[in-house]
Parts: C-alpha cells; sequence; structure tokens
C-alpha cells in the first residue's frame, strides 16, 4: 500500500499506529491471468492495489465488450459506482497477467477512516486523482479524433501494446479492430 501513497504528491504522514492498522488488515492475493476480480451485476466489496500484474475494467454491452480502463503497478482496482450506491456493478474487472492484489474490504476502510482521521485526506486525493482521469477520458472523446485518442495512449502508457490485446485497446478508444489497424499502419 505504501506505492498508493508514493502516487499521491500532497500525501499526508500516516501515524506509525495507521499504517499498522492498514497492515494489518491487508489480504495478498496472487491471481491467474483470466481471472474475474469483479464480475458485473455483483455489488463491488473490496478495494484492491495492483502490486504486480496488468488488468481492465470492462462492461458488456449487448454481448459486445468494452474495455473502460486499465490498470498497471499502483493502480487501484475497484467499482466505486457499486461501492458508493450498494448496486451491483456495470463493470467487470480482468485479470490480464499473473497479477499479485492487496486489498480489503470496504467495511474494514470505513473502519480505518473512523479510527484514523489522516486516511480521509488520502481518500480525498484519491478521489480528485480519479475525477481528473475521468474528466480528461471524457474531454478526450468529445474533442479528440481516434488517431489523437490512440497516439495519448500511447504517450502515456508504452507499454501497453505489449500487454493488452488489440481488441481491449480498440474497445477502449471506441473503434472496431479495423479502424485501429488502419491508424497503427499510419504511424508505421
Amino acid at each position: 500500500m505504501i506505492e498508493l501513497f508514493a502516487r499521491l504528491k500532497q500525501a499526508p504522514p500516516i501515524s506509525l499506529e495507521g499504517q499498522m492498522a492498514l497492515a494489518s488488515m491487508i489480504t495478498r492475493k496472487e491471481l491467474p491471468k483470466g481471472y474475474l476480480l469483479l464480475e458485473q451485476g455483483n455489488v463491488c466489496q473490496h478495494f484492491y492495489l495492483l502490486e504486480k500484474g496488468f488488468a481492465r475494467g470492462y462492461y458488456n454491452h449487448e454481448g459486445k465488450d468494452v474495455s473502460l480502463w486499465f490498470a498497471f503497478e499502483g493502480d487501484i482496482l475497484t467499482s466505486l459506482y457499486s461501492y458508493a450506491t450498494g448496486k451491483p456493478s456495470y463493470t467487470s474487472i480482468e485479470i490480464l497477467e499473473d497479477s499479485v492484489v492487496n486489498g480489503f474490504t470496504f467495511g474494514q476502510l470505513n473502519d480505518l477512516l473512523e479510527k484514523y482521521p489522516e486516511f480521509n485526506l488520502v481518500g480525498r486525493l484519491l478521489a480528485e486523482q480519479y475525477f481528473i482521469e475521468l474528466e480528461e477520458r471524457t474531454l478526450s472523446f468529445q474533442f479528440k479524433t481516434a488517431t489523437e485518442r490512440y497516439y495519448e495512449l500511447i504517450r502515456k502508457h508504452p507499454q501497453i501494446l505489449r500487454r493488452a490485446s488489440l481488441g481491449h485497446i480498440a474497445s477502449f478508444l471506441g473503434v472496431s479492430q479495423e479502424t485501429l489497424s488502419r491508424i497503427r499502419a499510419k504511424r508505421e
């Protein structure tokens, strides 16, 4: 979980007691490629940090698989919508490489936030980061071409071409695999 705090530039110092409480509630899991950490339609009960590996969040709409996000080492794996509303998740979370995750339940998280208020600022900073990324993605779809979205993805995450299938990348960009192939052909 230290990686999580390292990503936050303004993270407050966490008391030793708070760090020990967090460490005591973490469960470490080794998950194989293809594992569904969360299935669409289930209520999300866990908050995970991806220690090692690669994953994606996606939804299935009328039989079509649409990638919403990719997660790399140090990223969070959860459905905030499902947790906050208590409603079934629209998102499935699929492990794309053999991975290691560290996590805890939202009940444990709420206990931590109640007992150690310094974690509330961490939560706020994570929420801000999430909403910034969401707004950037929304604006990208509103104002950028598929080609511009592709180059932006490659610039931000150059390793994506080695780790994700072209089908997953195409659905993330909102294009067909054929369109993605044409975009890639122009680059080479």
